[in-house]
């Protein structure tokens, strides 16, 4: 690190928590959204960072501006309401989108940023909150080369994999690429595991075929846990998100005029699933419950 940063986080839930404890300990400086859906910050609070009540006010005080918010929506709200950071971004400042966003929103939320006096980079995240905490997220990230390498050493202090995907809105495009495959590899084996029960296969058996096979990976190790022993605690993403990503890819794959008629059946997977605050490795539940499912 050439110099310690003045950071300023908005979003300090399952994902910004992790984050902002690791942007402390690697000795930069952090201020924080104050804002009822962060995770308990006294933490933070007594690693040095201070809490603040605006967007604008967390802008004022930062060269570097973290977004860790759900999606478009919400980026867009909290950079551009009354009282958002827009108001308070200063010269050159970097906005660095952390959500999970539409790229084409992207691109629109970077021209207004730039025409305000700022810089902008999307900087997807994919893993958990757990490898949030331990400093060891995957980044993917949208920016200028000369943006990349000069906001490099920070994003190491909370990232293990940083891809540079290109320019601006290309992180949130692979983004949405990734979780496509990612929720796309969780549905098939959530009805895999289902159809398997209904004939009578035992889970151990099915794990080891699967491991051993076709269906290895991150995603069954994942969902591992929940078939062994009904734990979801490793994969703590929820069906609402799942269907807001998959819901983005549509809308991301209608503009650019591709094929996806896989991407339909996932969608309406986890559409129709009446809980959408379940964990994703709960869908397998639901569908037993209903009987083998569709």
């Amino acid at each position: 690190m050439s110099h310690p940063l003045r950071v300023g986080m908005v979003g300090v839930g399952l994902m910004g928590h992790g984050i902002a404890s690791n942007i402390l300990r690697a000795g930069h400086r952090l201020c924080f959204l104050d804002h009822p859906g962060n995770q308990p910050v006294e933490d933070l609070l007594a690693a040095g960072a201070e809490a603040r009540a605006s967007g604008r006010e967390v802008a004022e005080a930062a060269e570097v501006i973290i977004l860790c918010v759900t999606g478009s929506p919400q980026v867009e709200a909290v950079l551009f309401e009354p009282g958002g950071v827009l108001e308070g971004l200063r010269e050159g400042s970097v906005v660095v989108d952390c959500s999970t966003a539409l790229p084409s929103s992207t691109e629109r939320v970077a021209a207004r940023v730039q025409e305000a006096g700022g810089r902008f980079m999307d900087a997807a995240m994919t893993r958990t909150p757990k490898e949030a905490a331990e400093g060891r997220l995957n980044l993917i990230v949208g920016a200028p080369e000369a943006l990349f390498t000069e906001l490099h050493p920070l994003l190491e202090s909370f990232a293990e994999n940083i891809t540079h995907a290109g320019p601006v809105g290309a992180g949130h495009t692979l983004k949405l690429v990734h979780n496509y495959v990612s929720l796309g590899f969780s549905a098939v084996l959530a009805e895999a595991t289902v159809a398997s029960r209904h004939a009578g296969i035992d889970d151990a058996a099915l794990l080891e075929v699967l491991g051993k096979g076709g269906g290895g990976g991150v995603i069954l190790e994942r969902l591992r846990p929940f078939i062994e022993a009904g734990d979801a605690s490793s994969f703590r993403f929820s069906v609402a998100n799942a269907s807001k990503d998959i819901g983005y890819y549509h809308a991301m794959t209608d503009e650019l005029g591709v094929a996806r008629g896989v991407a339909a059946a996932v969608r309406d997977l986890y559409g129709t699933i009446e809980d959408q605050a379940l964990a994703v490795p709960e869908v397998i539940r639901v569908l037993e419950e209903e009987k083998g499912g569709r």
